[in-house]
């Protein structure tokens, strides 16, 4: 067909310059089901009071009005289920969402307010979850009578030129001590600071004292770090194999290991731990370690889903790696049953299920558990629970990696994680 010919054919063509008059409201762009409205009812009926606390504006005092914890609260709900953990992307969303948009109800955010309220409120968030836990196993949706554990490797927000042994380290803090006491005589003389307004010299000083504490931090961590790696030696009978000269630790987050990943792959890490109930899949403990082994962190999930719940938990499921055998003897004689499977002779030489010599009662009892096929079938239920779990978190949840630094705000991190999982799930029968 000839160029000229197309001048014929007759096509509907998008002209942006009409008017149209739609008379519509924000509650008209969802329809009735829609996850945000789920989050938003749910989330109106929990108790916030701890996220009040911190506000100072108050009635008949000047000052600008404070975001809505609430408001808060449900946004990063409905984000972290669509798997957004940044808080600029979060800002964003806000504008251009129809699902944000209509949570935000006309407010204004900005991701200054929504990155510090999403870790400022540590204690605050773990009450609501346990709260949120309460109300599942008062509904009798969640049971923890059989739990199911296992942790998983997340990036953490550190690159791996950080890491530096102890001589490094101090000679950066050296010289960041250094800069701190050129950059105080420098701000105090006006003549050569002519230029710079009070807020930017506030905000260069700040810098240069994070970058220093940030050191000595890093500094402080070793001596610990070399405990950590000497009493994993003793509890498998073998030597250090560092010293603390040789130990690195990251200068910008100080609490993060180098830990291997699922893809063989070594790299700046925090181990994130979550328990759940098998049978409703939902999350019942939350926490997160520095530590690259699980080896000795089932007993402390386990107490800690006890006082969330405030129910006795009698079965605990977990794989080989948290094998640690003063602990399967003390989870039996305060009467838990330990599913935990066990290490394999490397040469295969051994009969893994029979007793050693020096095995307790209750370690004796569990090597011979495990043999049995009731104990693969719980071990079978542990990888179709609580894997898929973690690979929904790392997948679609935003927990790949994360965009913060230090274990309390990673703990705020998967915390959210945890809330809008079960509320995901369970949003709906908690408003029956």
């Amino acid at each position: 067909m000839d160029a000229t010919q197309h001048m014929d054919v007759r096509l509907r063509k998008p002209d942006r310059n009409q008017y149209s008059f739609q008379p519509q409201c924000l509650d008209d762009l969802l329809p009735p089901r829609h996850p945000a409205r789920v989050i938003w009812a749910v989330v109106q009926t929990l108790d916030l009071k701890d996220f009040y606390a911190a506000i100072r504006a108050r009635e008949g005092c000047v000052g600008r009005d404070a975001t809505d914890p609430r408001l808060l609260v449900a946004l990063w709900l409905y984000a972290t289920t669509r798997g957004v953990g940044s808080a600029r992307e979060l800002e964003r969303q806000c504008q251009d969402h129809r699902g944000f948009r209509w949570l935000c109800g006309g407010v204004s955010v900005n991701h200054h307010t929504l990155g510090d309220f999403r870790v400022g409120h540590a204690d605050a968030l773990d009450k609501l979850f346990s709260q949120v836990l309460a109300k599942l196993v008062q509904k009798k949706l969640v049971s923890v009578r059989r739990i199911v554990q296992d942790g998983t490797r997340i990036r953490a927000s550190v690159g791996s030129g950080t890491m530096r042994r102890r001589k490094s380290l101090a000679e950066l803090h050296d010289e960041a001590a250094a800069h701190v006491k050129d950059l105080r005589a420098l701000l105090d003389d006006p003549a050569r600071c002519a230029g710079l307004s009070a807020r930017k010299k506030a905000a260069r000083l700040r810098g240069a004292q994070d970058r220093q504490r940030r050191l000595a931090e890093a500094l402080e961590e070793i001596p610990r770090m070399a405990e950590e790696l000497a009493e994993a030696a003793r509890r498998e009978s073998r030597k250090a194999f560092k010293k603390a000269e040789d130990i690195r630790v990251s200068h910008t987050d100080c609490q993060t290991r180098v830990m291997k990943m699922g893809d063989g792959s070594y790299h700046p890490a925090h181990n994130v731990q979550l328990a759940a109930d098998p049978q409703s899949r939902a999350i019942v403990g939350v926490d997160v370690s520095s530590r690259g082994q699980d080896a000795g962190l089932s007993e402390p999930m386990r107490q800690q889903v006890e006082q969330r719940t405030g129910q006795k938990v009698q079965e605990h499921i977990a794989d080989a790696g948290y094998v640690n055998l003063e602990q399967i003897e003390r989870a039996g004689n305060q009467g838990v049953t330990m599913y935990v499977a066990v290490r394999r002779n490397a040469k295969g030489k051994s009969d893994p299920y029979k007793p050693k010599r020096k095995d307790k009662p209750h370690v004796r009892a569990w090597r011979a558990r495990m043999g049995g096929e009731e104990a693969k079938a719980k071990l079978r239920e542990r990888c179709s629970t609580i894997e898929t779990i973690n690979a929904d978190a790392k997948t679609y949840r935003g927990l790949g990696k994360v965009l913060v630094r230090g274990l309390s705000k990673v703990k705020c991190h998967a915390l959210w994680f945890a809330l809008s999982y079960n509320l995901l799930h369970f949003g709906s029968a908690l408003l029956s």
